[in-house]
C-alpha cells in the first residue's frame, strides 16, 4: 500500500478514535495531495507515488515548522501547541532523520573526496550533499555541520 492510500485509510481510524488532532492532519494530508495530483494534471482521485507523496508530506512538515517558529518568536505559545501536535503526527509518515553526528561523518568524507576546504565553496558542497542526502536529512542541520566544518 503506497503512503498516500495508508493516509487515506487511516482517516476512518481516526475519526471512530475521536482522535481530533491527528483526523485534522489526516485530511490536511490527503487534501495537499489531491492538490498535487490535480496540479499534475492527473485525475483528483487518483494516488500519488510514495516518492510525490514525501515530497508533500515534508513540504506540510515544513509548514509546521515554520509556523511554530513565527508563533514563538511572536509570544503566542499558544498558538504553537497545535502545531507542534500535527507536526507530531506528520513525522511518523517520514523517514527517520539521520542524527547530526552521522551527517557530519557524511560531510567530512564528501568534503574531503571534493576536497573542498573554503567557505567560498560551500553551494557547491551543498548541492551535492543534499542530492546524496535526499530525504534522509534535514536541510538546515546540513548547512549548520558545512558551516561549523568550514569555518
Amino acid at each position: 500500500m503506497s503512503i498516500h492510500q495508508s493516509i487515506k485509510t487511516s482517516i476512518p481510524e481516526a475519526l471512530k478514535a475521536r482522535d481530533e488532532v491527528r483526523l485534522r492532519t489526516l485530511r490536511s494530508l490527503v487534501t495537499a495531495m489531491t492538490n498535487e495530483v490535480v496540479a499534475k494534471k492527473r485525475k483528483p482521485d487518483e494516488f500519488l507515488t510514495d516518492e510525490e507523496a514525501l515530497a508533500v508530506i515534508k513540504r506540510a512538515a515544513n509548514q509546521r515548522k515554520d509556523s511554530i517558529e513565527q508563533y514563538e518568536k511572536g509570544g503566542r505559545p499558544e498558538l504553537a501547541e497545535p502545531e507542534y501536535a500535527e507536526l507530531a503526527i506528520i513525522e511518523t509518515y517520514l523517514p527517520a532523520q539521520m542524527s547530526r553526528e552521522a551527517i557530519e561523518v557524511v560531510v567530512r568524507a564528501k568534503l574531503t573526496e571534493l576536497n573542498i576546504t573554503s567557505k567560498s565553496e560551500t553551494g557547491k558542497a551543498l548541492g551535492l550533499l543534499m542530492k546524496e542526502l535526499k530525504g534522509t536529512a534535514d536541510g538546515g542541520m546540513v548547512k549548520e555541520v558545512v558551516d561549523s566544518i568550514l569555518q
